[in-house]
């Protein structure tokens, strides 16, 4: 029997703490990358789906503050505030352009944003595990926000597809029926 089953509790609560403040600092980066986002493709196909992204991703970060206040965990601004710091730093990496943006650039953050969203998933899916042995954890708005991240998911690796036929020609497509083959 493990120790969490015997004890009835979180085995390594400090762990699960820092743990839950680097995700609760990533989404800060991730609200901040989509915003920039927004202003880059307002008027595109890609502006109404970055829209509803980023209310997700506020409506996220309060469920997993909201989360960890109510495990008694304590939130760690100086990490949200470095991830803050971080995206507005790797605002300056060249994309093989000095002065103008690259079209590689959209297509690195599609690629950043598909990651981090895979990244944030297994996050949720780690505190559903735990809800089996912490009933402070609310099961079923944690089983939404993984719903609610595979549908995200779903949509940013198209989209990633469809940048990266913009920039260096293809079909979207090819993708598609490759990863289904």
């Amino acid at each position: 029997m493990s120790e969490s089953s015997a004890g009835g509790g979180i085995r390594n609560r400090d762990l699960l703490t820092i743990y839950c403040n680097d995700h609760l600092a990533a989404s800060v980066g991730g609200i901040q990358l989509v915003k920039r986002m927004l202003g880059l493709h307002r008027g595109s196909r890609y502006e109404e789906p970055l829209r509803a992204l980023l209310a997700e991703l506020h409506e996220e970060n309060d469920a997993l503050a909201g989360q960890m206040a109510g495990m008694g965990m304590p939130v760690r601004r100086y990490k949200q505030l470095g991830l803050w710091v971080g995206e507005k730093i790797s605002r300056l990496k060249l994309n093989g352009r000095l002065i103008s943006r690259s079209p590689l650039s959209s297509l690195v953050e599609f690629e950043f944003l598909a990651s981090a969203v895979r990244a944030k998933r297994s996050g949720f899916e780690t505190l559903r595990e735990v809800a089996d042995i912490d009933h402070r954890i609310d099961r079923e708005l944690v089983d939404r926000l993984v719903d609610q991240a595979n549908r995200q998911h779903e949509w940013l690796t198209h989209a990633r597809r469809e940048v990266a036929a913009d920039v260096f020609g293809g079909r979207p497509q090819a993708a598609d029926e490759a990863a289904h083959d």
